[in-house]
């Protein structure tokens, strides 16, 4: 498998990289960057992930800017618990993705549920001669203005409050969540008694209704599924301002719609959400490939069996030789020779990263790990005196740095596909190497998903195969010409799929036209609009996801319903 004369990788290499004993604790201490995987995180991840480029901004970008909005006199009628602000409407029309800035005509601080209802209740009220619109804002992660309003009301959710609270419905703990909390913040609560959510993103300093509203998808879905297939009642607020509790057993239309579906059908201000066992310490193991069919069978094996791991995720890294050398440094200081021999060659490698749970008393047992290749089965051999590790890699340690000196809020022109499995080399084949000739922007994903995991009541789309994978561009785009750069290779990936016939559907999609989202939603395009009818009649909710227009009366005819 290496070539010891050359000390490069053949075409079909298998070199175990790393691995080390983590408090699980510890590995959310060490949060990375993702928006929407997304949905645990593990330490090579953050190493993946904290590719965030540190550089002096080298230009202007290209910016979508709406034009100031004066207060609406509409808007003095409304009386809150907490606050409606003008002052800060400028915050709330920016997002991560840095690249449009919607101006909202106000900001509410809602102090509970009623505030939020209360808002949208007096937009519905004003009818359709009222151009007010209402969009729910988490953390503000968002990438493309999704979470804005233009001269709309942005409702704040992080101010909603509530907290978490953890208990037990016939013998099943749960989690029940205010929709502004984050994640982050209900793990901490869950900690305390011993459990944590069964599915993550895998950057916690989200809200829970932002990721619900999407899927919510890390390397724990092939196993429990998105996070949208854990959870067990939502509390929403309609488009019409009412206030619905929904699960499986009441009004389930409603639960289902909302979950995955964009903001579209309301506000979510609770959840509970499916808890377990939290692990004491988790393992950690990285393998490389220079040959991308094994990489993708060894995953798709490893999804599969019974006994695998409780994390997999896979990464491709392309002329990244710094990231490489720094890698090179995590093998044990005592083995130079194994170090020396990880040479890249300049090839397109493929990271498979895993990590699997257990408690301190299956520490021994544990100085095995096996790690499936076709059908046979590697056995490593892990030192037994591996120390704990505690890495302060954190992304949102780094965020807060980045953000002091001016160089996190840049453009994020992230493009994120589900690729249909029969696809996947094809994509491969025409995208690495060739569209995408470095990977030096940002990290690129690609692990496998399990479609049955998924439920198609929901109104998140995925494709039609039992795995897909998921391809993950999270480019940073610190000048101009680098922001045109990405968005010209993301509008090449696109084109080179519809070309080519791969079926992609777009994880936290984004469109303009009524016609391309008819497209991504298919045969499920009538549910969505008939749903959208029945629980936002007037199009109020989430205009920044550019679905549906709100039917004016002096131009109804406009309507996109």
């Amino acid at each position: 498998m290496v070539d010891q004369s050359t000390n490069t990788l053949d075409d079909s290499a298998f070199i175990y990289i790393s691995l080390a004993r983590f408090p699980f604790t510890a590995i959310f201490s060490a949060l990375p960057l993702s928006l929407i995987h997304s949905p645990l995180m593990t330490m090579q991840s953050c190493f993946i992930r904290l590719f965030v480029v540190v550089v002096v901004l080298l230009g202007s970008v290209t910016m979508h800017v709406s034009d100031p909005v004066l207060p609406s006199p509409p808007l003095e009628a409304l009386r809150l618990e907490g606050k409606l602000s003008f002052d800060d409407a400028h915050l709330a029309a920016k997002d991560f993705g840095n690249r449009y800035r919607l101006l909202p005509a106000a900001v509410v601080h809602p102090a509970s549920v009623s505030d939020v209802a209360s808002t949208v209740r007096h937009v519905f009220r004003l009818g359709p001669s009222s151009k007010l619109t209402v969009a729910a804002r988490g953390h503000g992660h968002s990438l493309r203005g999704q979470a804005q309003a233009d001269g709309g009301i942005v409702v704040r959710m992080e101010s909603l409050g509530g907290g978490t609270r953890v208990s037990h419905r016939g013998g099943q703990p749960y989690a029940d969540a205010s929709g502004g909390e984050l994640w982050i913040n209900v793990l901490e609560e869950c900690l305390k008694h011993g459990l944590a959510p069964k599915s993550w993103t895998d950057y916690l300093h989200l809200t829970v209704g932002g990721t619900l509203s999407n899927a919510g998808i890390s390397g724990q879905a092939f196993r429990h599924g998105p996070q949208i297939s854990n959870v067990n009642q939502l509390e929403i607020v309609t488009g019409k301002g009412e206030v619905m509790n929904c699960s499986e057993e009441q009004n389930a239309d409603l639960f289902h719609a909302a979950l995955g579906g964009l903001g579209q059908f309301g506000i979510i201000t609770r959840a509970q959400i499916a808890l377990e066992p939290a692990p004491e310490m988790v393992r950690w193991i990285r393998v490389l490939y220079s040959d991308f069919a094994s990489f993708t069978e060894d995953q798709e094996m490893l999804i599969s069996a019974k006994e695998t791991f409780d994390y997999i995720e896979g990464f491709v890294i392309i002329n990244r030789t710094g990231l490489l050398n720094n890698w090179r440094s995590s093998f044990d200081p005592q083995d130079p020779a194994r170090a020396s021999q990880f040479d890249s060659d300049g090839k397109i490698l493929f990271c498979l990263e895993m990590t699997k749970n257990f408690n301190r008393h299956e520490a021994e047992s544990m100085s095995q790990v096996y790690i499936y290749q076709y059908s046979a089965c590697m056995k490593l051999n892990i030192p037994e005196q591996t120390p704990d590790l505690w890495i302060d890699i954190s992304v949102h340690v780094s965020e807060v740095k980045l953000r002091s000196k001016g160089l996190w809020e840049i453009p994020h022109p992230w493009l994120n596909l589900f690729v249909p499995r029969t696809r996947i080399k094809d994509f491969a084949e025409g995208v690495f190497g060739k569209i995408l000739t470095d990977s030096n922007n940002g990290p690129i994903l690609l692990y496998p998903l399990n479609r049955s995991k998924w439920d198609n009541r929901t109104s998140a789309v995925i494709p039609d195969e039992e795995i897909f994978y998921l391809v993950a561009l999270l480019s940073s785009a610190p000048s101009h010409g680098s922001l045109e750069r990405a968005l010209k290779q993301n509008s090449e990936i696109v084109d080179f799929c519809n070309k080519a016939g791969i079926k992609m559907k777009q994880y936290l999609p984004y469109y303009t036209t009524r016609e391309e989202w008819n497209g991504h939603y298919g045969d499920r395009w009538k549910t969505f609009g008939h749903r959208k009818r029945t629980y936002d009649p007037l199009a109020i909710l989430a205009p920044g996801q550019r679905i549906f227009r709100k039917p004016l009366q002096q131009s109804s005819s406009s309507s996109s319903l």
